[in-house]
């Protein structure tokens, strides 16, 4: 390397994880970034006191406070207030490899002589070796071939400030950054994938976390709604099971609806897809599994409570962003 600093501003949002002070340790391998923007984004009623965290003088790192609405308002937050010309986003729960630094360098030189504004960082998610994942280890480690997903991730600033930056409309942390890199790629701007590697641990989830993860649908109605039919093949996101997710819904809310009427013929029939679909989608879940009686019942639970929370989300995602 020619040069001991990096001419890019790492932001980091957090919501107090415990890996985040490891994170910001790291980064004060040679080259350093100019500066280190951590955003606290804990929500005033789980902000009691101060983070707790030891901010190291080199790289400068400084700790802000964010709006407590989600990551997408927490990284615009870290980017106006960056100075140098690429805003480098990690997400609080990272590890980065030692010569992490050394290969942003290299990462953001090549995607500069590419004419490239955004390079993204490749992240590996360990698995357990012992056994097969869980239905949630698997949905983490979905994230290792995500497209431009913001756990690691480079932007020249003065682009990202010029669009706006992340659309706050999104309040989790599911899909902002697929609808930023769609947002670039339709103005004709270039995107590449960089060498940098990261490790993304799984992280402890009650059983119920497939139950909350359903939220997320309603942010695919605000992209159907901002991209039109083809908004998977933009944001680069693979086909999901929302209509199945509806079909068996439909079935099950005819059986109970036929049932009521005293029409046992058709509430028979719809109890009988509903019960195949749930079955189905059970299977789906359990089979790759580890199929342990803890792991087989969670499944078998949230397989029948999924997908009519998949289209209650999504239907009030499409009516909440229906002026999109």
């Amino acid at each position: 390397m020619t040069t001991d600093v990096l001419d890019c501003s790492v932001v980091i949002p957090t919501v107090g994880r415990p890996g985040l002070q490891a994170l910001v340790d790291a980064l004060a391998a040679p080259p350093t970034p100019r500066e280190v923007i951590v955003v606290d984004d804990r929500s005033a009623r789980r902000r009691p006191g101060p983070l707790g965290l030891a901010a190291p003088d080199h790289p400068p790192t400084r700790v802000v406070a964010g709006p407590g609405r989600g990551p997408a308002a927490a990284r615009n937050v870290g980017l106006r207030l960056a100075r140098a010309a690429w805003v480098v986003f990690l997400d609080d729960d990272v590890q980065i490899d030692p010569q992490w630094t050394e290969q942003l360098a290299v990462d953001l030189a090549r995607a500069a002589a590419l004419g490239a504004v955004g390079v993204q960082g490749n992240l590996t998610v360990p698995l357990p070796a012992n056994r097969r994942p869980t239905d949630w280890e698997r949905q983490v480690a979905g994230l290792a071939g995500a497209a431009w997903i913001t756990a690691d991730m480079a932007y020249r600033r003065d682009v990202l400030l010029s669009l706006g930056g992340f659309d706050e409309r999104f309040l989790r942390a599911f899909r902002e950054d697929a609808e930023l890199a769609a947002r670039l790629r339709m103005r004709g701007f270039r995107l590449v994938r960089g060498h940098r590697r990261a490790t993304h641990p799984v992280g402890v989830a009650g059983p119920w976390v497939s139950l909350r993860r359903q939220a997320g649908n309603a942010d695919d109605a605000l992209l159907r709604r901002l991209y039109g039919p083809q908004w998977r093949q933009w944001c680069g996101v693979p086909p999901g099971r929302r209509r199945r997710h509806a079909l068996v819904t439909a079935a099950g809310a005819l059986a109970v609806l036929a049932w009521l009427a005293g029409a046992r013929r058709p509430a028979t029939l719809a109890g009988l897809a509903w019960l195949a679909g749930t079955a189905e989608f059970a299977a789906h879940r359990i089979v790759p599994g580890p199929r342990t009686p803890r792991e087989v019942a969670t499944m078998a639970v949230t397989s029948v409570a999924i997908p009519p929370l998949a289209v209650g989300h999504y239907l009030y995602g499409w009516l909440r962003h229906r002026g999109a």
